[in-house]
């Protein structure tokens, strides 16, 4: 009898999720944001494409260009990490 392979899925944080939206945003490092700016280009791009749909864009420029992708990402992260941790202008929710 044949088995099923087994999936492993790993849980989203929202810090990921929240790098992920911004990764897959029109935001370009030489608009130099605001918090308020990564704000709602990160709200904008979930409720236009949906977290998985954020992922899927940042996968497929990964698998494209991975060494353009690879610097995207390093930007999203370090300035999603510089983002307010209270009182942040998205929530939890924007990225479920």
């Amino acid at each position: 009898m044949a088995t099923m392979p087994q999936l492993a899925v790993t849980p989203l944080d929202v810090t990921g999720a929240l790098c992920q939206a911004l990764f897959a945003s029109a935001l370009q490092p030489s608009h130099a944001p605001t918090v308020e700016v990564v704000a709602e280009a990160v709200n904008r791009t979930v409720g236009q494409f949906g977290i998985g749909g954020c992922i899927g864009q940042m996968a497929q420029e990964f698998g494209d260009h991975p060494d353009a992708a690879a610097q995207r990402m390093r930007w999203a992260r370090q300035l999603i990490a510089r983002q307010p941790a209270a009182g942040q202008p998205w929530s939890a929710a924007s990225c479920q």
